[in-house]
């Protein structure tokens, strides 16, 4: 499996759902990483 921008973010996505049905107080931190993370990724700035 090749990991790529547009295969990324749903995984993110997917493992803070997790987390945050695991974890509900952390809502605020894993909401903060994510829309960092994808808009690093949309930017082009992080890219795997």
């Amino acid at each position: 499996m090749v990991l790529s921008a547009a295969s990324l973010s749903p995984m993110i996505a997917l493992l803070f759902g997790i987390l945050i049905l695991v974890f509900p107080r952390m809502l605020n931190y894993l909401v903060a990483i994510y829309l960092i993370l994808s808009g690093l990724i949309g930017l082009g700035v992080l890219a795997l």
